[in-house]
């Protein structure tokens, strides 16, 4: 039969065949023992273990026919193949299917055939265990035989699956051992300090970088010893944090302080992965030690001179409040002028002070670096006879820096000055409510007037405050601005994209 016509996948069969890796191998004891087993019990002259391969019918063992393969058209077992189980052949001569076929009409003479199928697990046929005779037999096998012949095949498909799965084994342990090589050289080459451990943090691995380093012994540190190398201050942390990684299989990430050989104590940044199976369980953890002391120090000096910057800008900020004061006394028909400049360089300085870099000693005084903390700050003055705020501030907090400060300065500072002026903070029962909320992309700011003067109608002419507050929010924030003019007071919404509060936030939005 042609193989489009067979009744499975010819292709796929081979493939199953060929993934035993059986073919064309050398005779093994047990194929040989079977086969003379079934020779015997089936009293049959010739047993194979017969494989069928493109073309040719190979026999992995056989006794009584003293070859190692024959061609496929004159095969027995290639029948065989097309029935469920196997074959019995009583007479082959009687046989259309063997008519004119050497094995049969030939000097070998067969006559009686009976095989059983060899399957793979997933049902692809292999081949068979077969033995054949010389005398016909009506009969066929007795039980006894039938039933040997059905046990030793089962034995054959058991030989050769646990041969593959020998093969498959060391296959794995020599791509192992090659991988581990491959780990090992890479480690080794390294600038880094590499180490692994196993799945409970039992520690088994450092590259030859962690011994410069901390000059110990090779192996000193295994286990758990090498917490010990860490700064006395840092090892409990440290330790903790393990723990942690551990317990979760989240990600470990610490710095800490690494005792390098000459007992000095250096900025070390530790890292470690976990390796998972395919059942997503920790394998094994993957770490490495990079020494930062140098960054750290870098940072330090970067730190100290922005906040030598910072700190010199608000003397400028100082300064230039100073100058306009004295140029006031010089020119009294400017002084409404001058205050309100003054005023607007003083909202301008406290938003710089809110956001410059500080120092350990100075961040305490200013507080988080939020919306709410930076506007409580700006409406400090405006209380009232309790020293209780008559700006109230309602809704959700936000991430805050110097990106927004001076925009927010100046847009609530002037909202401030005209209600202390003009509005709801010029009557003594006057309040402020200022919410806030997320929605969306968006970040919504409502300034609400109560309790001031009536409003008649809506001013005809914008002063430059207003126009100030606007170029705040339009040009600087890219948000929008509506006022209304209600008859109980004012009421401002700033319409913001979510991102233009915080760097932080903008670069978490182009994500």
């Amino acid at each position: 039969m042609t193989a489009a016509a067979l009744p499975w996948n010819e292709a796929e069969r081979l493939s199953a065949l060929q993934a035993y890796g059986i073919l064309d191998t050398e005779p093994e004891q047990a194929f040989d023992d079977i086969v003379r087993l079934a020779s015997r019990i089936c009293d049959a002259p010739i047993a194979v273990v017969n494989l069928i391969d493109q073309g040719r019918q190979w026999f992995k063992a056989e006794t009584g026919l003293g070859v190692r393969e024959t061609p496929l058209d004159t095969s027995f077992c290639a029948h065989a193949l097309l029935q469920e189980d196997g074959m019995v052949i009583p007479d082959a001569a009687r046989d259309v299917r063997f008519e004119g076929n050497p094995l049969v009409t030939g000097e070998a003479g067969l006559r009686f055939y009976a095989g059983r199928l060899l399957k793979s697990a997933d049902g692809h046929a292999l081949g068979t265990l077969c033995v054949l005779d010389t005398q016909a037999r009506p009969g066929g096998l007795t039980p006894l035989q039938a039933e040997t012949l059905d046990v030793l095949a089962r034995q054959v498909m058991a030989q050769l699956e646990l041969r593959r799965a020998i093969s498959e084994r060391e296959e794995g342990v020599i791509a192992l051992a090659e991988s581990e090589a491959k780990f090992r050289a890479i480690a080794e080459s390294m600038p880094q300090m590499v180490w692994s451990s196993q799945p409970d943090g039992f520690h088994d691995y450092y590259n030859a970088r962690w011994y410069e380093f901390t000059g110990v012994p090779a192996g000193s540190t295994d286990g758990e010893a090498w917490n010990a190398m860490f700064h006395p201050d840092d090892r409990a942390r440290a330790w903790e944090a393990w723990g942690h990684s551990l317990e979760t299989g989240d990600l470990y990430e610490i710095e800490y302080r690494l005792r390098r050989a000459d007992g000095v104590y250096r900025w070390t940044l530790g890292r470690a992965t976990p390796i998972r199976n395919e059942a997503g369980d920790i394998t094994r953890w993957f770490g490495t030690c990079t020494d930062i002391e140098d960054l750290k120090r870098s940072e330090a000096g970067k730190d100290l001179l922005s906040q030598e910057l910072s700190h010199r800008i608000k003397n400028i900020f100082a300064v230039v409040s100073s100058l306009i004061a004295l140029s006031a006394r010089e020119h009294p028909e400017a002084r409404a002028f001058a205050g309100s400049v003054r005023d607007r360089i003083n909202a301008l300085a406290r938003a710089h002070e809110f956001v410059r870099p500080h120092s350990e000693v100075s961040q305490p005084l200013i507080g988080d670096t939020t919306l709410h903390t930076f506007l409580g700050a700006l409406f400090k003055p405006y209380v009232d006879a309790s020293g209780r705020s008559r700006v109230a501030i309602e809704g959700e907090d936000a991430t805050f820096d110097d990106q927004a400060a001076t925009s927010v300065a100046l847009l609530f500072h002037e909202l401030a000055t005209n209600a202390a002026k003009y509005g709801a903070l010029s009557a003594a029962g006057g309040t402020v409510l200022l919410r806030t909320r997320n929605d969306g992309d968006r970040f919504i700011l409502t300034w609400t007037e109560r309790g001031g003067p009536p409003i008649l109608e809506e001013p005809v002419r914008q002063g430059f405050g207003s126009a100030l507050a606007s170029l705040s929010v339009k040009g600087q924030l890219g948000g929008t601005l509506e006022r209304r003019w209600e008859p109980g007071g004012l009421i401002l919404e700033a319409d913001l994209p979510a991102t233009a509060l915080s760097r932080r936030r903008a670069a978490l939005g182009k994500k």
